[in-house]
């Protein structure tokens, strides 16, 4: 029997209200060591990309303050692999279908679907969290509810990620809310 609180898989971070291209499957318990899901090979390569960008950005500032050609000549050849990333993006997001709405935080994700799933069960679950970012991980259902509204089901995810893609995440979060932020200050702005 479940407790009438489901349990939160967001507790204690962060969340963020969002709407993310996704699908998923159900699969066998990981091992012992959470890793990228071999099965989804360019949602991994879209997020090793962008941890790429990140631990470059430094280096690029420094670049920059001795060789201004030598980094305009970097950040070109960062462009095109960010369009080269946009472009695979792209391809995925016609996959996965339109984006739906999601609660996402380091820890997990809320969602809802048609597809009831049991609590314990794990699924293989790809996210499209931009169009250059992509997840392949693994996550365990937390929680399923049956909204009688609607007739979809309420599921909560907890992620089995590797600490770069936990990383991966907190990141986009915090871009995320800060894209917010600053959006709502200029609707401020322009408002008054």
């Amino acid at each position: 029997m479940r407790p009438d609180n489901p349990p939160d898989v967001h507790a204690g971070y962060f969340q963020l209200q969002d709407h993310l291209a996704l699908d998923f499957r159900l699969t066998e318990p990981p091992g012992d060591t959470p890793s990228d899901n071999p099965d989804s090979p360019l949602f991994g390569m879209l997020g090793e990309l962008q941890v790429l960008e990140h631990e470059s950005q430094h280096l690029l500032r420094q670049i920059g303050e001795r060789d201004r050609v030598l980094a305009a000549c970097l950040k070109t050849f960062s462009k095109r692999i960010d369009l080269l990333a946009q472009a695979t993006a792209l391809q995925l997001t016609s996959d996965l279908g339109s984006p739906i709405p999601v609660v996402i935080s380091e820890a997990g994700l809320s969602f809802t679907t048609d597809t009831p799933l049991e609590p314990g069960q794990w699924i293989a679950l790809r996210l499209l969290l931009s169009n250059v970012t992509g997840m392949a991980t693994l996550a365990r259902i937390a929680d399923c509810r049956r909204d009688p509204a609607s007739g979809r089901y309420a599921i909560q995810v907890s992620f089995h990620h590797s600490e770069t893609q936990r990383q991966l995440l907190a990141r986009y979060i915090v871009q995320r809310q800060a894209q917010d932020i600053r959006a709502a200050k200029q609707n401020e702005r322009t408002s008054t």
